[in-house]
């Protein structure tokens, strides 16, 4: 019986090979992995430059929404006024009621705050609540702590000027402003408020913000430290550092993990 001809060219079968041989590695040389890590620094630098930028929330005034100890990642481009590359690359929109915004202000150099009334809007707040254009804003972010009654603050537009951390001047324009009862909100300018609303210090004692000086919006809440607050009477068992004296507790209770990578609303 005559055996079969070995198969030759291309179709040959090759047993496997064995042993470290048959083992090849590509180990990347000094110039790669320094123009991959050249690359990873570009896009960094590029994303930290033009379109995020990190904020570390230090006051309960957005309580409890954003909450003393969360670290931020906002987005810089969203509100950018569109150049050639915003316009093809990156998303833009217009400022919209109901966005938290951050934003420049003389002291201290930025806020964070929530916009309640845009451009042509006809606003006022009884007791604590606010109305927009004859219809009351429903708002489940606002948060109502405990805190002495202030008239400028519960009432607005204030008929009187009595409350001293009241912007003088803001107060003057506020009367120029109000027709019916109701602070018309000019062009190009936003009405804003923290979700505290006991415990803020905002439009209704300092006046609007112009376009012009708002330059984020917050994305994610990155990281978030535990740390006390002053306002809030009814804190989450995970938002104040226990007693126990448990080693693990301790390592853990630092930080609210379950904050983290948080989207922000």
């Amino acid at each position: 019986m005559s055996m079969p001809a070995p198969l030759s060219g291309a179709a040959a079968l090759r047993p496997p090979t064995t042993g470290h041989a048959g083992l090849r590695l590509h180990l990347p040389t000094v110039p790669e992995a320094f123009a991959s890590l050249l690359r990873t620094v570009v896009v960094a630098l590029f994303l930290l430059t033009f379109v995020l930028q990190p904020y570390l929330i230090p006051s309960e005034s957005m309580e409890h929404t954003l909450l003393v100890g969360d670290f931020l990642l906002v987005n810089k481009q969203v509100y950018a006024r569109p150049g050639l590359l915003s316009r093809w690359l990156l998303p833009y929109r217009d400022v919209a009621r109901g966005d938290i915004v951050v934003f420049h202000h003389p002291e201290p150099q930025f806020l964070v705050k929530r916009v309640v009334g845009i451009p042509g809007d006809r606003l006022h707040i009884e007791d604590g609540r606010v109305t927009v254009n004859g219809q009351a804003l429903d708002e489940p972010y606002a948060a109502f702590e405990p805190a002495v009654m202030s008239t400028s603050r519960d009432e607005f537009p204030a008929r009187e000027y009595t409350n001293p951390q009241v912007d003088p001047d803001w107060w003057r324009q506020m009367q120029s402003l109000t027709h019916d009862g109701e602070l018309v909100v000019p062009d190009g300018q936003y009405f804003v408020l923290g979700d505290n609303r006991n415990h803020s210090r905002d439009s209704r004692f300092w006046g609007f913000v112009p376009r012009s000086e708002i330059v984020a919006r917050p994305l994610v809440i990155y990281f978030s430290l535990s740390r006390p607050s002053t306002t809030d009477v009814q804190q989450a068992a995970d938002d104040r550092l226990g007693h126990d004296r448990d080693i693990s507790a301790r390592l853990t209770g630092f930080a609210r993990w379950k904050r983290i990578f948080q989207v922000v609303h």
